[in-house]
């Protein structure tokens, strides 16, 4: 029964499920995983979705929540070309000192956001909390706690007879 209660279902509400969900999204593609996505997530909580007032809705819901999480999950991922090995790259290829990329890339991953926005973007404190989805006041401790291993890193403290 509850096989095909969820085949009825599914047939006779896909088409409507995936307008709507291209409606939102603008990108045949993407709605299409999204709905397929929600309508898996629909047979396997069927009891519970089958008892929802519209179920319809319930899938278009979970399609577009399943958007934020893929988005949310992706946001901080950076494309590299196929061809493109971080380890071999050099200043020629960034624009960058190898020293201090070399320094950048042994800074924990959340420190490295917080510089590469506020540093590399010039973006204020609140923009790069809000882009990274972090409090303005963790970003301003993480760009404290990078500032300073980059300083301790890059810059040499004279030496007292080097100063004679």
């Amino acid at each position: 029964m509850k096989h095909l209660d969820f085949k009825e279902f599914y047939q006779a509400d896909r088409d409507v499920c995936l307008r709507a969900v291209l409606a939102s999204v603008g990108d045949r593609q993407l709605a299409e995983d999204l709905v397929a996505e929600a309508f898996t997530r629909a047979w396997t909580s069927w009891t519970k979705v089958s008892r929802h007032p519209s179920p319809r809705a319930w899938v278009v819901r979970t399609a577009l929540n399943t958007r934020v999480s893929w988005w949310r999950r992706r946001r901080r991922e950076v494309p590299l070309a196929e061809d493109h090995e971080i380890a071999g790259s050099t200043a020629t290829d960034t624009g960058l000192d190898p020293t201090l990329l070399n320094a950048l890339r042994q800074l924990p991953r959340r420190q490295r956001e917080v510089v590469a926005f506020r540093v590399f973007l010039d973006q204020d404190t609140a923009a790069t909390a809000h882009a990274l989805g972090i409090a303005p006041g963790t970003v301003t401790a993480h760009l404290a706690r990078a500032v300073a291993a980059l300083r301790g890193e890059l810059v040499s403290v004279p030496q007292q007879e080097d100063l004679a």
